[in-house]
């Protein structure tokens, strides 16, 4: 995505996107994404030559997927950006290999984390499409970023059909402590995973209800991309 005013808070972004995932999310909206032998539409040389036309135009890029903490060569693919385009980095993730998000952030090469905090954990692996899913790994990678010092935030896309008042109930305590906490709501591309579901939106009025129910754990909680 070549410009972007929305995907990295703050700044002006291109946004890229990379193939494979290691959940499968029933309501994924980039569900042509998750195979890893997706073949690249763009080689990384193409994508700096984007860069190096637009690099005083953008002030950052968003790297989301798919789950990008799988591509075994994206510390190397941002420390280029860095080197050679001076622009800051924004990485979405499932927060499910805290180890390369660890190892990304200690390297100095993160400006801002987008983690998903997919239901609360009795709920998880349904929601994430991994029955009897490990929390360990999410947790870590929650307590990494609460402690840490690189700007974050932790979000939540609620889903009527899949998500409940229990599940925000137990998120609040799941990331007590967190800055920045927000609840999306879900929005059919047309391309989700499971489009024989029938998932749709809460009403705002029930989002916000949810939303009450985490603030008492966070610094800061909204509702993001409610348009009605």
């Amino acid at each position: 995505m070549k410009t972007t005013l929305l995907d990295f808070p703050g700044h002006v972004a291109c946004t890229i996107f990379t193939g494979g995932c290691n959940f499968r999310c029933p309501f994924c909206h980039n569900a042509e994404l998750l195979d890893m032998d997706l073949p690249s539409e763009y080689s990384q040389e193409e994508i700096f030559s984007f860069l190096e036309r637009r690099q005083h135009t953008l002030e950052g890029v968003a790297i989301t997927g798919g789950e990008p903490t799988l591509q075994k060569d994206l510390g190397p693919f941002i420390q280029e950006i860095r080197q050679r385009f001076h622009l800051k980095i924004k990485l979405d993730t499932n927060g499910y290999r805290p180890e390369v998000l660890r190892e990304l952030a200690e390297a100095g090469l993160l400006d801002y984390v987008a983690m998903d905090i997919k239901a609360g954990p009795s709920g998880y692996g349904k929601v994430a499409g991994v029955p009897g899913i490990r929390l360990d790994p999410i947790q870590e990678s929650i307590r990494f970023l609460v402690a840490g010092n690189i700007p974050y935030e932790f979000r939540t896309t609620a889903v009527k059909g899949l998500h409940c008042r229990k599940d925000f109930e137990e998120i609040g305590p799941m990331i007590r402590g967190c800055r920045d906490y927000y609840i999306q709501s879900f929005q059919d591309s047309g391309n989700i995973l499971d489009e024989a579901a029938g998932f749709s939106a809460f009403s705002k009025e029930e989002l916000q209800d949810f939303l009450e129910l985490v603030k008492p754990y966070v610094g800061q909680a909204s509702l993001r991309g409610i348009d009605y």
